[in-house]
């Protein structure tokens, strides 16, 4: 028995749009439409944030793509671009050691010559303190009234020794004089007869001279060094090294006497030395940037050469072959290659001969056979008609004489038209067929088989017009084929043909409940004369070449026969067509594995994560199908 028309719905239909409307809210949730249309308090957290999350994630990608697709395509782009990471990493190692010795020389040299300088200047300095000291003390005859004023005026006395002890270094160092601390004025002149600082140059001494260094001159005697930054008239700065020592003046007050060196001369060459090592870094890193691209342009053209010409011979092309150059490795290699295209090329064209030879052996052994077969028919219809005369046994004959006669025209009508798919001779003229009214013109010629089986063949539909360009006559063999073996192996359960269309494209799927099919079989179920279990009897009357003239068939179409199956759970057979004919198929409207197969085994159904497409041309599952009736 068989059924057109709705959907066939009972319990399991009624759970099924439950579970629909359950699925149909879910997918708003996790789209984010509650949120965007207010039906969720705005700031909610939950599955809605996580699409704009990956909204987001796919929209800082785009752009990244081209640049990734060809990172990962172009290998001599790799190997340039990590040439030139290692070698940037070594060029700045390199800068860094290298400027880092630089600076420790410069600071070495310029700390030795500031010590060395600095310890005249104060030698010189406290000679001059205590020769004036001497003279005084002394009160010689011969000197002036003048000089003795100028000896006991120690403001300018000072004055003076600043100068003079600068006088020598115009550029390359300052003198500083500062009082030394006492607990009410810090830093102001003891006895020098001022509170000022002196300095040569435009140094603002205050501001340079750091407070713990004329500390340390007045609570250690000696002479004290430190590195420290200098402020000129005019908002300038450098850095410097500053040495101080805490001398006595011409009366015998203590002072504080400071060498200022700037490192203006080292800086301008460190700076020169930086700019060189970054201008050699840059040309070196251009240097072997290039260097890497010819290296490598080498060794990839060779490579580029052999994957193009191999490209060209998996398309047919095999007389195509690499030219050769040399004697080094990649010469041989081409040779190789092409000694390898060679051969494949002779292996091929054997294949094909003998390919050819096998179908015109087919096709004329099927043609030279229908002769003695017409034959042989008429006679085994006089024996068939006059069976009543004969004994039991002789009439019995007679019929099976019959039966078989008619499977071997069956099966030669078979071959002849695998020969000709073989051939690529096989016509398809396309027209517009309802596939509902095809599917219950299969199910009503195979009703009689169904009764003897005990099953009913039920058809259900989405509600949409299940219409493409097909030939009639190819998809009625294909779909009655599909049935005839559903209701064969269906175990007397029911078997269910649903048709879906949407997407361009139109799906008939053929589902049974029967043993189904083992893990294997459904990469094996279309092949010629292939069956599950050899010792299983064809009933039908099959030839094993009904699953593989249906493959053909849909190719020819450009659509798609894909098989699934698992043990103890039936099978289902699914077509797959382009609405119009040419077109290229995407989807398909059904999914391959039932839903009622999936939820049992606590799956999503697969129509609401789509149908699936051309990757699950053959679904992997199980049990006991002679899959080529």
């Amino acid at each position: 028995m068989f059924r057109k028309g709705p959907p066939y719905r009972g319990t399991k239909g009624r759970a099924a749009d439950r579970e629909s409307d359950v699925s149909r809210f879910g997918r708003l949730w996790r789209s984010g439409v509650l949120f965007s249309d207010g039906l969720l308090p705005e700031g909610a957290t939950g599955p809605g944030a996580r699409p704009m999350v990956r909204f987001f994630v796919r929209w800082v990608r785009r752009p990244l793509l081209p640049v990734l697709r060809l990172w990962r395509r172009n290998i001599q782009l790799r190997v340039v671009a990590a040439t030139l990471l290692m070698s940037l990493v070594v060029v700045l190692l390199l800068g860094v050691v290298v400027i880092g010795q630089v600076r420790n020389g410069l600071l070495e040299a310029k700390e030795k010559t500031a010590q060395s300088q600095a310890s005249g200047g104060f030698l010189a300095a406290q000679q001059t303190a205590d020769a004036a000291a001497g003279n005084r003390g002394s009160g010689r005859s011969g000197e002036s009234s003048a000089q003795t004023g100028r000896v006991q005026n120690t403001g300018t006395w000072l004055n003076t020794l600043v100068e003079q002890l600068a006088s020598g270094g115009q550029g390359v160092y300052s003198v500083v004089a500062l009082g030394s601390k006492t607990n009410d004025a810090p830093f102001v002149g003891g006895g020098i007869g001022t509170r000022g600082p002196r300095s040569s140059g435009d140094l603002r001494p205050e501001e340079s001279i750091p407070v713990d260094l004329r500390t340390a001159l007045d609570e250690h005697p000696g002479t004290h060094q430190r590195y420290a930054r200098v402020y000129w008239q005019g908002d300038r700065s450098d850095p410097a090294l500053i040495v101080g020592k805490r001398l006595n003046d011409a009366r015998g007050n203590p002072y504080q006497l400071y060498y200022v060196f700037p490192f203006t001369q080292e800086e301008e060459s460190l700076s020169l030395v930086k700019g060189t090592i970054a201008t050699a870094g840059v040309f070196l890193l251009v240097l072997l940037g290039a260097i890497a691209w010819l290296v490598v342009r080498q060794v990839v053209t060779p490579v580029r050469m052999a994957a193009g010409i191999s490209e060209r011979l998996a398309a047919g092309r095999l007389q195509e072959r690499l030219k050769v150059s040399g004697e080094d490795d990649i010469a041989r290699l081409g040779e190789s290659f092409n000694k390898m295209a060679q051969n494949l090329q002779g292996k091929i064209q054997q294949l094909e001969e003998l390919s050819r030879m096998q179908r015109r052996f087919v096709s004329d052994v099927s043609h030279e056979l229908r002769t003695p077969l017409t034959t042989v028919r008429m006679a085994a219809d006089v024996i068939h008609e006059a069976r009543d005369d004969f004994d039991p046994a002789t009439a019995r004959s007679a019929e099976l004489l019959l039966s078989q006669l008619d499977r071997f025209e069956s099966l030669l009508s078979d071959l002849l038209e695998i020969s000709r798919f073989d051939a690529g001779a096989a016509n398809l003229e396309p027209s517009p067929v309802d596939l509902e009214d095809l599917a219950a013109r299969v199910a009503e010629g195979a009703e009689p088989l169904a009764d003897r089986k005990g099953s009913r063949i039920l058809i259900e539909g989405d509600g949409q017009a299940a219409v493409a360009e097909v030939d009639g006559r190819r998809i009625e063999r294909v779909l009655r084929n599909l049935v005839d073996n559903a209701v064969e192996h269906g175990e007397g359960r029911d078997v269910v043909v649903r048709l879906a269309s949407g997407g361009g494209a139109v799906a008939v799927a053929v589902r049974d409940y029967g043993v189904g099919l083992r893990p294997g079989e459904a990469e094996r179920v279309f092949n010629r004369f292939w069956r599950a279990d050899p010792a299983r009897a064809r009933t039908t009357g099959g030839t094993g070449l009904g699953l593989s003239i249906a493959l053909e068939d849909a190719r020819l179409h450009g659509g798609w026969l894909q098989a699934w199956g698992c043990p103890g759970d039936g099978s289902q057979f699914r077509l797959t067509l382009p609405a119009y004919a040419g077109d290229t198929l995407r989807s398909s409207p059904l999914p391959l594995e039932p839903s009622d197969s999936r939820r049992r085994r606590g799956l999503r159904p697969q129509s609401e994560a789509g149908a699936g497409s051309h990757r699950d041309a053959v679904a992997s599952a199980g049990g006991g199908r002679d899959g080529a009736e």
